[in-house]
């Protein structure tokens, strides 16, 4: 189970994801390679020996990255475990790479500061309750957030390259 971000040149006058005009096609974001080097910029240490699933290990906590298979990446999709250091990871990587995410724990637009790691530590909390429930096999348990209906419709219009997760991984 992961905190899942969604990330995409979504138009800048838009405040929920409602507002996406119908028919809308999001725009691609470059080449999968120059998107890598640019969160290598801020991440240097982040593995992607895999260009469509990077790693960024931290000290207790981690970050997936989900580029997809195209080298022409219309969006990627961040899978954070661990601590709350790893908000502020993909808050200075959105910075950077000046592009706006869908935050599935919350159904809304990601907001980097004290609402992100809120939603972060609520998907936690929401994480240990399953886990407790449900025992080991909880790390494969569907996200029942808020934003959860919503995103299965986004995903599907928007998102999907982000149906493939390689399972096996962490």
């Amino acid at each position: 189970m992961s905190w899942d971000i969604f990330v995409q040149d979504f138009p800048r006058d838009i405040k929920t994801l409602e507002d996406i005009p119908e028919g809308y096609s999001p725009p691609s974001i470059g080449k999968r390679s120059t998107v890598i080097s640019r969160i290598k910029e801020v991440v240097p240490f982040a593995n992607f020996s895999d260009p469509s699933w990077g790693l960024i290990d931290g000290d207790g906590w981690s970050i997936e990255v989900n580029l997809g298979d195209s080298e022409d990446c219309m969006g990627f999709a961040f899978h954070v475990r661990g601590g709350d250091e790893a908000v502020g990871v993909v808050a200075a990587v959105l910075q950077h790479l000046d592009l706006r995410a869908f935050d599935a724990q919350t159904g809304d637009f990601f907001v980097a500061g004290p609402e992100a790691v809120e939603s972060f530590r609520k998907w936690r909390a929401y994480r240990d309750r399953v886990v407790a429930d449900l025992g080991s096999d909880a790390a494969v348990a569907p996200s029942t957030g808020r934003g959860s209906g919503l995103l299965s419709k986004f995903r599907s219009k928007f998102l999907p390259w982000a149906s493939r997760r390689p399972w096996g991984r962490r």
